[in-house]
């Protein structure tokens, strides 16, 4: 009998979910239409583009992002790690020259390790240091903003070597979009088909179930934040690359748009529920809403505001599904 609840239980929570997310895509098609009366330069093939490089990086980061907060955790260190890692390939191509062959090769990897190595440690601070998850990554914020300033001296680095900058997008437009595609199928054949997903799915709907049913909580979750760093170390490598230059104040405020990507596209704070086509969709609406309101001349910080209550209202009826 309680085997036959759950399982009720189970079914009209999925529907639910699914309501939820076609809800999103619905939302999403009404705020293009609306956006597109106003300003018809809106669906031109330019603008689109457009819309899809500038939510590269913030799509990226929410991949991480969405893999953490599955576990019912959060990460709120990843603007921070962009700019240590970012830091850090100014840095080398400072020391081997921007025109060495190497050098765009040396710098990858080193955004790459930087980026994974903050995840880990943010993973090793929860599991071994048993703090949470708020904290230690608001440590590590902190951490590796203060890393980023020291190091560069509180200045920008460049310029950064060509394939990077190939790789931002200033020499071929369409890379960001191409690497974030590639990203977004990887990390959803990871939570779909892979034991890394199911385990994933199980911390976060109920810790202690998953612990007795012998799943490695600890590791499960430092290898979810290294690859939340591991992304932080993609998305640096395509911010630097479009801006050629490196920056220790990058990556301000992009904990939020990531986190407003995530919850829109149907992940749940409290664990257990996501998936990476709800974040991708997520990231869509942060970006077809910035634009949109760039193409009504809605200025920058108004446009905060109006992100906020899209977060606020996103986390409410997160709540109220949950409260169901």
């Amino acid at each position: 009998m309680l085997a036959k609840r759950e399982k009720v239980a189970r079914v009209k929570k999925e529907r639910e979910f699914k309501i939820s997310e076609y809800f999103v895509v619905f939302g999403l098609i009404v705020m293009c239409i609306l956006i597109s009366i106003f300003r018809p330069v809106f669906f031109t093939p330019r603008n689109i583009i457009n819309v899809l490089l500038q939510i590269s990086i913030n799509g990226v980061i929410a991949i991480g992002l969405t893999m953490v907060i599955i576990t019912g955790g959060i990460d709120l260190s990843v603007g921070s790690v962009i700019a240590l890692a970012g830091v850090t390939m100014g840095l080398l191509t400072d020391a081997f020259g921007a025109e060495n062959p190497a050098t765009a090769f040396i710098c990858i990897v080193a955004a790459l390790i930087i980026g994974t190595l903050a995840g880990m440690i943010n993973g090793l601070f929860i599991t071994k240091g048993k703090l949470p998850p708020f904290i230690a990554t608001l440590g590590m914020m902190s951490i590796a903003r203060g890393l980023a300033l020291t190091i560069s001296g509180g200045k920008g680095v460049a310029p950064l070597p060509k394939l990077i900058q190939t790789l931002g997008g200033t020499g071929i437009i369409y890379i960001p979009i191409i690497v974030m595609g590639c990203v977004y199928i990887i990390a959803w054949w990871l939570l779909r088909y892979t034991k890394l997903g199911r385990n994933t799915y199980a911390i976060g709907g109920n810790n202690e179930a998953a612990i007795l049913s012998g799943i490695n909580v600890p590791i499960t979750t430092i290898k979810v934040y290294s690859i939340s760093g591991l992304c932080c170390g993609i998305a640096s490598i395509l911010l630097v690359g479009r801006l050629n230059t490196a920056q220790p104040t990058a990556g301000i405020g992009y904990e939020l748009d990531a986190i407003a990507a995530t919850v829109i596209g149907g992940t749940s704070m409290t664990g257990g529920e996501g998936k990476i086509v709800g974040t991708f969709i997520g990231a869509l609406i942060i970006g077809v809403l910035r634009n949109g309101l760039n193409l009504l001349n809605v200025s920058s910080y108004l446009q905060q505001v109006v992100i906020g209550l899209v977060i606020i209202v996103a986390v409410m009826s997160d709540t109220i599904r949950d409260k169901k």
